[in-house]
């Protein structure tokens, strides 16, 4: 049974990943120190002989006797809010946890696969964007923390690739959506949704004409799991995420309309490097891992609009 390693595998995205794996027969263990991730995403799979949970921040030394097939480096705050308040700790996990996790799979003869983010295109001057677009980003704005994190990320998983011949693959990952996401992250969905079931005001930034591409978290964990197990595709930067194209302003609409809420939208400044548009090219993930989400956001939010009344017990 391979094994695989993931950091941050108790947030959102690396708990669901926890269950992908897991449900393709391997062996799972989880390295997380739970600034954003949390026990509770995954409690249910605490008494499964194939999984492992260390509390541990991966900025610091890595060592494991055991042998490693597989290491997915997802530990990073990804709200906006999250890593505006965690701003040197994002940096950090995204430059020594970079080093520290590359180390490991040059040791071990691991397969490398970066979580990397849409991001690092900072606010485009293509539309789509493609993945050898290099990206327009401030260096020394409140977002760099992360966007500078995650390009200098990306060097550094090549650096390794050419030098040390470290199988790594980097996955650009949008917008993306569904359970376990926490209530108070600050992102639109999860936000729109909380609000709009208190019949609460929804803040839009800007004139909600800005867009976003949203994917729903099943889709996506199925593209990684293809990228960290298809062979003869080391070194790859992939874009990962749904094209289908949304303002923020539709999202606020659908979400009240599913809710059936009373919420009134109101506008407040935009944030600064706030990207006007963001959708991906996915024709690589086409072409590579067959990659080709199909759920929409209207069907994806009638999974995720109950998970989000159970929490809320409302």
């Amino acid at each position: 049974m391979a094994t695989v390693l993931i950091t941050g595998g108790a947030g959102f995205l690396g708990s669901h990943l926890c269950d992908t794996f897991l449900n393709k027969k391997w062996r799972v263990i989880v390295v997380d120190n739970l600034i954003t991730g949390a026990i509770e995403n995954i409690s249910h799979l605490l008494g499964n002989e194939n999984f492992s949970f260390i509390k541990y921040n991966v900025t610091n030394y890595l060592f494991f006797e055991k042998k490693i097939d597989l290491i997915l480096h997802f530990a990073c705050p990804s709200s906006p809010f999250d890593y505006v308040k965690y701003p040197i700790h994002t940096m950090k996990v995204d430059s020594l946890g970079t080093l520290n996790t590359l180390g490991l799979a040059k040791n071990k003869h691991s397969r490398y696969v970066f979580a990397s983010t849409s991001e690092v295109y900072g606010s485009p001057s293509c539309h789509p964007q493609k993945e050898d677009y290099w990206g327009h980003v401030n260096p020394v704005g409140p977002r760099s923390v992360y966007d500078e994190a995650k390009r200098f990320s990306e060097a550094m998983c090549m650096a390794y690739f050419r030098k040390h011949g470290v199988d790594v693959r980097i996955a650009r990952i949008f917008n993306t959506y569904g359970t376990r996401m926490r209530l108070d992250d600050r992102r639109a969905i999860p936000t729109f949704i909380s609000r709009a079931l208190k019949n609460e005001e929804i803040t839009i930034f800007g004139d909600g004409t800005q867009t976003r591409s949203f994917c729903f978290i099943d889709e996506l964990t199925e593209g990684i799991f293809n990228l960290s197990t298809e062979e003869g595709i080391e070194g790859e930067v992939i874009n990962l995420g749904n094209p289908e194209e949304q303002s923020i302003m539709n999202v606020a609409k659908i979400i009240i309309k599913k809710v059936r809420s009373n919420s009134k939208i109101v506008f407040d400044k935009i944030p600064e490097d706030d990207p006007p548009r963001r959708k991906p090219d996915i024709d690589k993930a086409k072409e590579l891992l067959k990659f080709n989400p199909r759920i929409s956001l209207d069907q994806g939010l009638d999974i995720v609009v109950p998970w989000f009344r159970m929490k809320m017990n409302v």
